[in-house]
């Protein structure tokens, strides 16, 4: 979920290189997964397909300097993905991030803009 602050919406994307590394898609994803102990349980959880699932998770794993999620193929016991430590780091640091960005957007430049903003647009011109 994306943090807003009345009508202020913050989305925090961070890059490795030119590929999103993190932002709020890949935040709750990682969230699904650790929950849902399977990527594509995750996905049907998120309402997304198994392969952007997938994809997504290729990329968390290739942006990061290690794993951010493990996963254990077959039909074992211990079948599933998993949240590695290092991606519950990110994962916090990254919500922590969210947080700081809506303290510093409580100050005087959001108070004036809100001020002037209207609560509802008007209709479409016809």
């Amino acid at each position: 979920m994306v943090p807003r602050l009345g009508p202020l919406k913050l989305k925090a994307q961070l890059y490795a290189g030119d590929e999103p590394a993190i932002g709020p898609g890949k935040a709750a994803l990682l969230e699904a997964i650790d929950r849902e102990g399977s990527i594509s349980a995750a996905g049907r959880a998120l309402g997304m397909s198994y392969r952007r699932t997938w994809l997504l998770v290729d990329s968390l794993n290739r942006c990061w300097l290690d794993r951010v999620v493990d996963t254990t193929p077959g039909g074992g016991r211990e079948k599933g993905a998993r949240v590695t430590d290092f991606g519950h780091r990110i994962l916090s640091a990254y919500r922590r991030l969210e947080r700081s960005l809506l303290d510093a957007a409580e100050g005087d430049d959001f108070r004036e803009l809100a001020a002037m903003m209207r609560s509802e647009p008007l209709p479409p011109a016809h």
